[in-house]
């Protein structure tokens, strides 16, 4: 793709306030450089080959990120990468070390598998089921779900 610029795609949730909040922050802070693309993985036609191969589950899941060379990124590592990119990498270098980048990581998967009844939103099964049923990547799927396993792992 010649005209691509960005080095970093976001796969967010767009029906997430949480969600919107942090990509509008970020789409202001990288401006006119690009450097960032996003993703609403609740749109329609969110289609996991175009982005990395992960599901709409496992993006619901958790945050997902792919870079332009195809590796896919998650959990905090998405944070660390893109706030390293626009500037604010101060932020996250914390996390990468190794005392507080494993309770850091712990943290996010509890915030991850509670985001939803947080947030006042239905079950992600519901979620998937009112979008038509799973929307997995090829082989991607276990059990109606998506399994996880992304493409540079």
């Amino acid at each position: 793709m010649a005209d691509q610029t960005w080095e970093i795609k976001l796969l967010y949730d767009g029906d997430c306030g949480i969600c919107r909040h942090e990509v509008e922050f970020l789409q202001k802070r990288d401006g006119d450089r690009h450097r960032l693309a996003f993703v609403n993985i609740m749109e329609p036609d969110y289609d996991p080959a175009e982005h990395g191969g992960v599901s709409f589950e496992a993006a619901m899941e958790r945050i997902h990120a792919v870079r332009s060379d195809g590796t896919v990124l998650k959990n905090v590592e998405v944070f660390r990468q893109i706030y390293a990119l626009i500037g604010l990498g101060w932020i996250y270098a914390a996390t990468g070390w190794p005392v507080i980048g494993p309770v850091v990581d712990w943290l996010y998967g509890v915030w991850a598998a509670l985001r939803l009844p947080i947030t006042g939103r239905p079950s992600l099964a519901a979620i998937a089921a009112a979008r038509g049923g799973s929307r997995c990547a090829v082989g991607g799927c276990e059990g109606g779900r998506g399994n996880g396993e992304l493409v540079g792992e």
